[in-house]
C-alpha cells in the first residue's frame, strides 16, 4: 500500500469514527429527554453512564488524527482534514456533556408530577439542534459547503426556540411559588439544547475551513 493509500484509509477510518461519535452524542440528548419525559431513573443514569463512551471516542479519535500526522505528514486540504477533525470532537465531547448534564437534572425531576406539557417544548427545540449536529459532521465528511452554511442557519430556530422558552419561563416565575426550582431547571434544560445548537455551528465552521482554508476566526489557510 503506497502512502497515500495508506492516508486514504485511514481517512476514511477517521469519518466513520467522527460519524459514529456525532450520531453517539446526537442520540444521548434524544434519550435524555426520553428520560425527562417518562420520568426513567435507569435512563437518566443509562445517559450519564453512556458519557464516558462518548468521551473514550474522543479519545480514540485523537490518538487516530495525531497518528496521522506524525506517519503521514500532510499537507494543504490533507492537513486541514485532519486538523479539523480534532477541533470538532472537543464540540462533540460537550455535546456529550450537555446531554449528561440534562440526565442529571432528569433524574432530580423524575419524581415531579405533571410534567408532560412542560416537555414539548423542550422537545421541539431539541429536534433541531441534533439535526445540526448530524448535517455538520455530513457536511464535514462530503465537503459540502451549501449544507454546512444552511446548518448554521438553522440556528437561529434554535436560538428563537429558546428565547421563547425563556421568556415563557420567566414570566412563569413570579407565580411559581414552590415550582420556582422547577422552572429553574427546565431553563437550564432548555440552555443546554441552545448550547448544542452552537456547538454544531462551531462543527460546521471547521467543515468550512477544511473546505475552504478560511476559519472565521484565524487567518489560516
Amino acid at each position: 500500500m503506497t502512502p497515500r493509500q495508506e492516508y486514504l484509509t485511514q481517512l476514511s477510518l477517521l469519518q466513520e469514527e467522527l460519524l459514529r461519535m456525532a450520531a453517539a452524542a446526537s442520540d444521548a440528548v434524544k434519550e435524555a429527554l426520553q428520560a425527562l419525559e417518562n420520568r426513567d431513573k435507569e435512563a437518566c443514569r443509562a445517559v450519564c453512564a453512556g458519557d464516558r463512551d462518548i468521551d473514550a471516542m474522543e479519545r480514540s479519535i485523537e490518538h487516530r488524527c495525531l497518528t496521522m500526522l506524525l506517519r503521514q505528514q500532510p499537507v494543504a486540504k490533507d492537513l486541514r482534514q485532519v486538523s479539523a477533525a480534532l477541533k470538532m470532537i472537543t464540540d462533540l465531547e460537550r455535546i456529550g456533556d450537555a446531554a449528561a448534564d440534562i440526565a442529571g437534572i432528569a433524574l432530580r425531576l423524575a419524581d415531579v408530577p405533571h410534567l408532560t406539557a412542560e416537555i414539548d417544548p423542550l422537545k421541539a427545540l431539541a429536534a433541531p439542534a441534533r439535526r445540526m449536529v448530524e448535517d455538520a459532521i455530513t457536511a464535514y465528511v462530503n465537503g459540502d459547503l451549501g449544507l454546512a452554511r444552511a446548518t448554521i442557519a438553522l440556528d437561529d430556530e434554535v436560538d428563537d426556540g429558546f428565547n421563547a422558552l425563556k421568556h415563557a419561563l420567566a414570566q412563569r416565575m413570579p407565580m411559581a411559588d414552590e415550582d420556582l426550582d422547577l422552572m429553574f431547571d427546565l431553563l437550564m434544560i432548555a440552555k443546554y439544547l441552545e448550547r448544542v445548537g452552537d456547538h454544531a455551528v462551531n462543527l460546521c465552521e471547521w467543515a468550512e475551513f477544511c473546505k475552504t482554508g478560511v476559519h472565521k476566526d484565524s487567518l489560516i489557510v
